[in-house]
């Protein structure tokens, strides 16, 4: 035998109600169904009911709607005439009894919890009065017969003895459907008409199937079953399969309202597994619930994330409370008689402050009542006044597979620590199976996205990307992107959401996704002016997780916001050199803002395209090796022109060349003035560990100063002066089997940059194109130091590389 509990969103509709007549009719066995008022009812009666208390004649017109609504499904739900017909006036009966008692409420003003327990009853009475009559064979039975309560501390307890006896004596004869309205009660001394709570058809069923013995509880509802978290915040959430009776009333107490608590306990206690189902999805396998604990290879160690975002936080504290027995025992005694429950409970073990929570309607009742409760110990200073801190969420992990496995605290507050996420209050019971904490209300969704990725509830891991600069690289950034995606879901377990895409002009931002086949449409279509003021105020206004603000500009404007975007723990991707070559101070202060707040800094491209050189002075410096020294070429347009320079091809070609390549800069001045291979060496003799500025770099040029003044046209009409110099150069390093190379080299921190003459024996003699190559001298590698020689210039290298940097902060 099964019993079988319909909400009041599977009996809401008519369309809803054919589909719970199919599911029931489908069962092969005898089952007991409970049902619930239609949906929305139950407001209805208790609001018309306040509506008439106050006198207010439009409560008629309220009752009206009530009354068009049953009789409407009827109609729809029931096509035999006759019958529709019998069963509206059945109807219509109990509607006139309801009516009177409204008017009586109308006439004498006044509610009591007596008249609002027997005029909530209606909704069930009425709404298994019609599914009675639409299911076949169905026999409707009264449970204000056999579900008996008393009343203790101003709330209606099921005697559990009586209430058994008259269950089993009832359905001693079990008929092919047994119809049973749920949630209502009768007192066990005086018969009165009683009620079980808000949810409490769920425990109407629970009761049923424990004192009957059901091989099973199915819960029907609008939902697939539990979800891993709240599918309104977190797209990922999916549905668990199975947990165990603690960890649905860990994930019950904590927001998710899949069934009402009190149901678990009855069934737990005789293991009677609940399944919850979808009454619009039949199909679906739902979860199921039941005492049996396991744990599959691949799965999270935690089940699901509950939350709740009405919580204020209250605390008690003051010197006077060390030590001192009974303290809490008149806390929680105080908040008890005046009817306010606490969800979480927080203590530091210095005994000088107790913190708990209560929703925020409670909270000005709770802190009056402490006022009053401790106004002794507060005259004397022994206890500070009351504190309520609102516009918080609390928000629990909850698993029996947490049980004595270390590193989980760790890992869920390394990852609220990681996303710029304070927790104000924490608890954890020695079952381990929950952990709760509290945060700000406006961090919720983030905390939520970024535990659910962390603990693998997610079937991606997820980085949300601000792409700011889609010109050469940006753009091919982002072609990337689109291409190597599918390949990263399937293999890796990685998804690069683009969040947001700005160009010079014009940005687009999308919580859910850019969609990268038309976002240069979607950019002119419907982005909006941009700057970056906006940039920076529509990153922080989004509070997205795993946010990573990729920079392919040259702005300085744009690398002013580093400091403020790692800062709320947004990681920075920059092939933009402006900021970590910039004053020193600013450059450690960025690199020590990442390193507190748990986020990253990543500049690799700033210096070598896609070769990974700060990778790999990283990797020697952390191994305890020291640099000594490096000489590099790390300009890939200086290369190129030198590289390119021949009989036929003069210097002013050879640069318009490679401007026409796209090595160069727009402007070819900042290569050939050495500031950009300046900028590199500054970088890279930083993170080796030496504190260089620009202006501490010595300078040996080869385009005299006077052809960087005037305009870029000015440059293009003279540079052609220095053809037949450079040529005749060119001819004698021929000769002697020499090469140009602009070598930057720094050695124990002191830094120079300039044209050199290599022969075929130095290591820079066969750098060909546009490549770019390093020697690192340390400790260890001196006599022999280590190269790294590859593309040094080029947007797709360059877009790699910072792709590079985006996968490693995924940490896959």
């Amino acid at each position: 035998m099964k019993v079988l509990k319909f909400g009041g969103t599977s009996v809401g509709s008519v369309e809803s109600i054919l589909n719970v007549k199919k599911i029931v009719e489908g069962e092969e066995g005898p089952v007991i169904v409970v049902v619930s008022a239609l949906g929305g009812v139950t407001d209805k009666l208790i609001s018309t009911s306040l509506m008439a208390a106050k006198g207010d004649v439009a409560y008629e017109k309220e009752f009206s709607g009530i009354i068009t609504r049953h009789l409407s499904v009827i109609e729809g739900v029931i096509p035999e005439k006759e019958k529709c017909m019998e069963v509206q006036k059945k109807t219509m009966t109990l509607l006139d009894e309801l009516g009177n008692i409204f008017r009586g409420v109308y006439l004498i003003n006044d509610l009591s919890s007596k008249t609002s327990d027997a005029i909530v009853s209606y909704g069930e009475r009425i709404s298994s009065l019609i599914i009675a009559n639409v299911i076949e064979g169905a026999t409707l039975y009264d449970s204000r017969k056999f579900i008996k309560t008393v009343k203790q501390f101003n709330k209606h307890n099921v005697d559990f003895e009586v209430t058994n006896a008259l269950v089993k004596e009832t359905f001693a004869t079990l008929p092919k459907v047994a119809l049973v309205p749920g949630f209502i009660s009768s007192n066990k001394e005086n018969g009165e008409i009683t009620n079980l709570g808000r949810g409490g058809s769920d425990y109407t069923a629970s009761i049923l199937a424990t004192a009957l013995d059901a091989e099973v509880l199915e819960i029907w509802t609008d939902v697939d079953g539990f979800m891993t978290a709240d599918p309104r915040v977190i797209n990922s959430a999916y549905v668990i399969d199975r947990l165990t009776f603690i960890e649905a009333m860990e994930l019950c107490n904590f927001g998710a309202k899949v069934i009402y608590p009190p149901t678990i306990y009855p069934v737990y206690h005789k293991n009677i597994p609940i399944r919850i189902r979808n009454t619009f999805n039949p199909e679906a396998p739902g979860t199921y619930i039941s005492q049996e604990r396991g744990f599959e290879e691949g799965k999270a160690i935690i089940k699901g994330i509950s939350s709740i975002n009405d919580t204020c936080l209250i605390t008690v504290q003051g010197l006077g409370m060390v030590g001192v027995i009974g303290v809490n025992y008149r806390i929680f005694k105080t908040l008890a008689k005046n009817g306010i429950s606490v969800f979480m409970v927080s203590q530091a073990s210095s005994e000088n402050n107790t913190s708990f929570a209560v929703r925020n309607a409670d909270a000005r009742l709770a802190v009056e009542v402490l006022n009053e409760e401790f106004a002794l110990e507060r005259a004397q200073g022994e206890i500070s006044d009351m504190q309520a801190e609102t516009d918080l969420a609390t928000v629990a992990i909850v698993g029996e597979n947490m049980k004595r496995t270390p590193g989980i605290a760790g890992k869920l507050f390394g990852t609220l620590g990681r996303s710029g996420i304070s927790v104000i209050a924490c608890a954890q019971g020695a079952s381990e199976t929950n952990i709760s904490f509290v945060i700000k209300l406006e961090h919720l969704r983030k905390a939520l996205n970024s535990i659910h990725d962390s603990f693998f509830l997610s079937e991606y891991k997820v980085l949300n990307l601000f792409v700011t600069g889609i010109g050469t690289v940006g753009g091919k950034l982002l072609e990337q992107i689109r291409n190597q995606q599918p390949k990263l879901m399937r293999k890796n377990g990685l998804k690069l959401n683009v969040v947001g895409v700005a160009d010079v002009s014009h940005a687009i931002f999308c919580r859910e996704g850019i969609n990268l086949d038309n976002y240069k449409e979607e950019l002119q279509k419907n982005g909006i002016p941009t700057s970056p003021q906006l940039l920076r105020d529509e990153i922080l206004k989004m509070n997205i997780f795993n946010a990573v603000f990729v920079d392919c500009t040259a702005s300085p404007e744009v690398a002013d916001l580093y400091e403020i975007l790692l800062s709320n723990n947004v990681s920075v991707v920059a092939a933009n050199k402006i900021a970590a070559s910039s004053p020193y101070k600013n450059y450690a202060h960025l690199k020590e803002i990442a390193r507190q707040r748990g986020v990253k800094y990543l500049f690799e491209t700033n210096v070598g395209a896609g070769l990974p050189i700060i990778n790999t002075m990283n990797d020697l410096r952390n191994s305890g090796d020291h640099i000594l020294k490096l000489e590099a070429v790390l300009s890939g347009t200086l290369n190129y022109i030198f590289n390119t320079i021949s009989a036929e091809i003069p210097l002013s070609k050879a640069i318009q060349m490679a401007k026409e390549a796209r090595y160069s800069e727009p402007d070819p001045r900042i290569d050939l003035s050495g500031k950009d291979v300046i900028r590199k060496l500054v970088i890279l003799a930083r993170e080796a560990g030496y504190p260089v500025e620009q202006e501490d770099v010595v300078k040996n040029l080869f385009v005299p100063d006077k052809y960087f003044q005037g305009s870029l046209d000015d440059f293009w009409n003279s540079i052609s002066e220095l053809d037949e110099e450079f040529e005749a150069k060119r001819q004698k390093l021929e000769a002697e089997d020499k090469r140009f190379r602009f070598v930057a080299r720094m050695e124990r921190g002191k830094c120079e940059v300039g044209l050199q003459e290599v022969d075929h024996r130095h290591p820079f003699y066969d750098l060909e194109g546009s490549n770019n190559i390093i020697m690192i001298s340390t400790e260890r590698y001196y006599d022999y130091p280590m190269i790294i020689k590859g593309y040094g210039a080029g947007a797709d290298v360059t877009a790699a590389g910072v792709f590079a940097d985006i996968i490693s902060i995924a940490n896959i």
